[in-house]
């Protein structure tokens, strides 16, 4: 099951006041005191780093989209030295501090985000098709306008677990070559005529090909991947991971790194036996999600997980992005070189 898949404005992009998903939940696993430092890589409008700098501790900041970093310098200002932001992926966070006390990572688009029409993630608000949130880059019209039917498929199918990508990809490879797609809603129209509406289905016919395209055009997956192998890096010995994640393919990455990490992956009966590597990480419990208090007063957090692990005193292991099975998607690249 995706996340943000019933019709609610999240969804399918309409305005959200921000709330910080699953909070209490997450100071509860990072347990921040006076005098530590935590990473907050995923910043957006600042909800867990209030938080964390109300508990005393101290917080590097890291978001890739210059307008939560433009956003949150009053808040770094106010901080009395304790907030620092910094505007960069958060796969890059070992590279912005080390021995750090915990790392909080908040996964997938901001309501922050959705709610400005000209980015292009929504398309209950029309806009151009975007949706890059680094503001640089491959947009979202690049790779419906450029890549070819088979590669679409493959995105939308496995991305936004999308069940009629083919006949989608197919009808925006017809389409494009007399009008290229520009707009938000030009392209969610085009979807809904192309498969229809079925009255029992409580998402726009679109909704799934739009969060594929996201987060291809942002490299989600791989950012999160990445993001664990530095924090792995960055955190010192008893250091708290807190990620919370928003549908199945950010879970299952998350889950097969504490997985792998703690020792705690399943092997194979009918396989060789392998040499035992030191666990890095220790599970902290199991997959938390939100209240019914909750959900009924943020229904952004419907689908929200929360999994958490403390850093052992072993050493980090080589990045191994083969431990979450991820497939070979086309590569993002320049106009010229398509």
């Amino acid at each position: 099951m995706m996340a943000d898949s019933g019709e609610d404005d999240h969804a399918v992009g309409g305005p959200v006041r921000h709330i910080p998903v699953l909070l209490d939940e997450v100071i509860a696993a990072l347990a921040p005191k006076a005098g530590e430092t935590i990473i907050d890589g995923t910043f957006g409008a600042g909800g867990y780093t209030r938080a964390i700098l109300a508990a005393g501790a101290n917080v590097v900041a890291i978001d890739r989209d210059p307008d939560a970093i433009s956003a949150g310098r009053e808040l770094e200002s106010q901080s009395g030295g304790r907030l620092r932001l910094v505007q960069a992926p958060f796969s890059s966070i070992d590279a912005h501090a080390e021995q750090i006390d915990g790392v909080v990572l908040d996964i997938g688009v901001s309501s922050m985000q959705l709610d400005q029409a000209e980015r292009g993630f929504s398309f209950r608000s029309d806009g151009p098709l975007d949706m890059r949130m680094a503001q640089q880059g491959v947009s979202a019209a690049d790779v419906v306008n450029r890549f070819k039917a088979g590669d679409l498929a493959r995105i939308f199918g496995f991305l936004g677990e999308e069940r009629h990508a083919g006949r989608i990809a197919r009808m925006i490879e017809k389409r494009r070559a007399s009008q290229p797609f520009e707009r938000t809603r030009d392209l969610a129209e085009a979807i809904a005529d192309t498969v229809g509406r079925n009255p029992k289905d409580k998402i726009h016919p679109a909704t799934r090909v739009f969060q594929a395209l996201r987060i291809y055009v942002n490299d989600e997956l791989g950012e999160l991947a990445r993001a664990l192998f530095a924090a792995e890096r960055a955190l010192k010995p008893g250091g708290r991971l807190v990620v919370v994640t928003f549908h199945s393919l950010e879970d299952r990455i998350v889950k097969r790194f504490i997985a792998d990490r703690s020792g705690t992956a399943a092997g194979s009966r009918y396989l060789p036996e392998t040499q035992v590597k030191s666990a890095t990480f220790e599970k902290s419990g199991g997959a938390v999600g939100p209240t019914e208090r909750e959900t009924e007063a943020n229904p952004r957090a419907r689908s929200a997980k929360l999994r958490a692990a403390i850093r052992t005193e072993a050493p980090p292991r080589a990045p191994d992005l083969s431990i979450f099975g991820l497939p070979k998607l086309p590569e993002v690249r320049s106009a010229g070189e398509r």
